[in-house]
């Protein structure tokens, strides 16, 4: 040892030693930074009937939750107790069925986001779709809301794990103090909000089990010719998503225009939808569009026939 140590040149040994330390820098350094999911494919399996499988985004339908078993828990808990009008910070805590944190790393970004919560109220009439940011702990995201009416709301989570690259969906529920009250559900194709007329074209085949495509129409109210400012919003011109009366699901959908760099026709702009519901009922189709910065919802009560 002493003998190739002398054999060895001062520089030489300088350069080792350089070398040396950058490699255990390089070490630490690779050991310091974040790494991908932990979960694998197995983390997200039900092994019983009537577990959510796996959705294919190309075949949108409406996905009943409720009913089904999700492989992964959510847990919720607010800063103060929930109030029509008042804003809250919640913490949603997600899981998978066999107790393991889902964090950041452990999703992909799906729409430009990596978790989606599309929040409704017993009534149908206050839809909220919100996306939280990861908490203090990796598990935990948190958002903040204003609940707009009383009774049991009810959050459904649309999310894509890393280990598999399909969609996946949970629901969890919170409480706002006061009376439900009753609310008309006739049937609508037109809504007016924000000074634009919105339309939903529903065709005569929409029935349980039968694909159909639905046509969204946005034009300004009135005698306004000017061009509807539409843009993106969650990498899409517009999204629609679908709740049946019990909310015991929902179907979220994107427009068939997929192509950002085609938009629409700016005097007299029109999407189309492609949807599969499964049960015949009564549905409300919520559209949300960003119109020149502004995000408006516009709600469609419609009938999905036998």
């Amino acid at each position: 040892m002493d003998t190739t140590a002398r054999a060895l040149s001062r520089p030489q040994l300088r350069s080792i030693g350089l070398i040396s330390a950058a490699a255990l820098g390089l070490y630490v350094l690779m050991r310091w930074l974040p790494v991908g999911s932990e979960l694998n494919h197995m983390d997200f399996r039900v092994a019983e009937k009537g577990a959510i499988e796996f959705c294919d985004p190309n075949s949108p339908q409406f996905i009943p939750v409720i009913a089904a078993k999700s492989p992964v828990m959510m847990a919720l808990k607010s800063d103060a107790p929930p109030a029509v009008g008042k804003r809250a910070r919640f913490t949603l805590t997600m899981t998978t069925a066999n107790g393991k944190p889902i964090g950041p790393a452990d999703l992909l970004v799906a729409h430009t986001r990596k978790l989606h919560l599309l929040v409704v109220d017993p009534t149908l009439t206050d839809y909220q779709h919100l996306h939280p940011e990861p908490g203090a702990r990796n598990g935990e995201w948190v958002f903040e809301m204003a609940p707009e009416k009383p009774g049991p709301y009810r959050v459904f989570a649309d999310f894509t794990p890393a280990a598999t690259a399909r969609g996946l969906y949970a629901s969890v529920d919170f409480n706002v103090p006061g009376e439900v009250a009753r609310v008309s559900r006739s049937t609508n194709k037109t809504w007016q909000a924000g000074g634009f007329n919105f339309e939903l074209v529903v065709p005569s085949y929409f029935k349980a089990g039968l694909t159909a495509e639905l046509r969204f129409r946005i034009r300004h109210s009135g005698a306004n010719q000017n061009p509807v400012p539409l843009q993106p919003v969650m990498g899409a011109f517009a999204h629609l998503v679908a709740f049946d009366e019990e909310r015991s699901g929902f179907a979220h959908l994107h427009p068939n225009e997929a192509d950002l760099s085609l938009p629409p026709d700016a005097l007299k702009p029109e999407l189309t939808f492609k949807v599969t519901i499964p049960q015949s009922g009564r549905y409300v189709i919520w559209s949300q569009v960003n119109l020149d910065g502004r995000e408006i919802f516009a709600p469609f009560w419609v009938e999905v026939l036998p």
